[in-house]
């Protein structure tokens, strides 16, 4: 991955999606040959000249001021996530000298974490490392994603399994949705830490198997999605749609709690009541295991 490029095509993108009549910008005749605001009308609108601007979209943003920051992430009318991706990106290009990491950094499962989501025994409950590294899960999470629990093997990674795994396509109705809120992910993970190996291995193994991928990682989308719904079609108690939330850790701050729930009195609530059963039930494929994963390698293709 190439910063400077990921910077320029970031910039280019917000310019673009912007309107001359939605930033206040006044046009005469003539037609307009780029979409969006010309380079020099984000400069005049951030304060800043458009030599300077542009050098900022052609990559370089190693030691821009946050107030300049500040500006052009209003000027670009960039939400939340945006706006820290931007920052994330300068922080990047000024930390350029340092040293890149030649082994990806563990993510460590805290023991009380194991000990907290098998008290949650009627939520489905999932751990998520940042790569989509599935870290523990209690025994209803387990039955709620079935696939990426194979027998007598570690977990999927979730990110691999929804890119490589036909599976996918059929569980997630809404699989490209889906889809593209976790290329987001990884986007807004690239920015903060460009160099990290196992980002990198997994976003070109991705990119080489995918053309979903590929396409959606070069549009440089960022959002975060930390709550919402998914409609999904379960092999055993059919199509139900859950809302999830995820919950942060201050003590391991690259590890997720993901839990889902659903509308009581709704089909959905009934499945979920459903799949309580069926793991109760003697024979069920699903073991009630919740017990922390080691710490995963880097990604590789399978």
């Amino acid at each position: 991955m190439s910063l400077a490029r990921d910077v320029q095509q970031f910039l280019t993108e917000m310019r673009a999606r912007l309107t001359p009549e939605e930033a206040g910008v006044t046009v005469f005749g003539g037609e307009r040959r780029v979409p969006g605001l010309r380079r020099e009308e984000v400069a005049q609108l951030a304060g800043v000249s458009t030599a300077y601007y542009t050098r900022m979209e052609r990559g370089n943003l190693r030691g821009v001021s946050e107030g300049v920051l500040r500006s052009l992430a209003r000027t670009l009318r960039m939400d939340d996530a945006e706006t820290q991706h931007l920052f994330d990106l300068a922080r990047a290009a000024s930390d350029g000298t340092r040293t890149r990491r030649t082994k990806p950094r563990p993510v460590r499962l805290p023991q009380r974490v194991a000990q907290l989501i098998n008290t949650m025994s009627d939520v489905p409950t999932i751990v998520l490392g940042p790569l989509g590294d599935v870290l523990a899960a209690n025994a209803l999470g387990r039955a709620l994603f079935p696939h990426l629990f194979p027998d007598n093997d570690q977990p999927l990674n979730h990110t691999r399994y929804l890119f490589r795994d036909e599976r996918a396509r059929d569980f997630y109705v809404d699989w490209e949705s889906d889809a593209h809120h976790v290329v987001s992910a990884l986007r807004l993970l690239a920015g903060r830490d460009p160099s990290d190996p196992a980002l990198m291995a997994l976003v070109g193994e991705l990119a080489t198997h995918s053309t979903e991928f590929r396409a959606w990682w070069a549009g440089h989308t960022v959002t975060v999605h930390a709550a919402g719904t998914k409609a999904i079609r379960h092999p055993v108690v059919g199509e139900l749609t859950v809302a999830y939330e995820t919950l942060a850790l201050g003590s391991a701050p690259d590890v997720r709690i993901v839990t889902y729930l659903a509308d009581p009195g709704t089909p959905s609530a009934d499945a979920l009541a459903l799949l309580r059963s069926w793991i109760a039930t003697p024979g069920s494929s699903v073991e009630p295991d919740i017990s922390p994963q080691p710490s995963p390698p880097a990604p590789s293709g399978p």
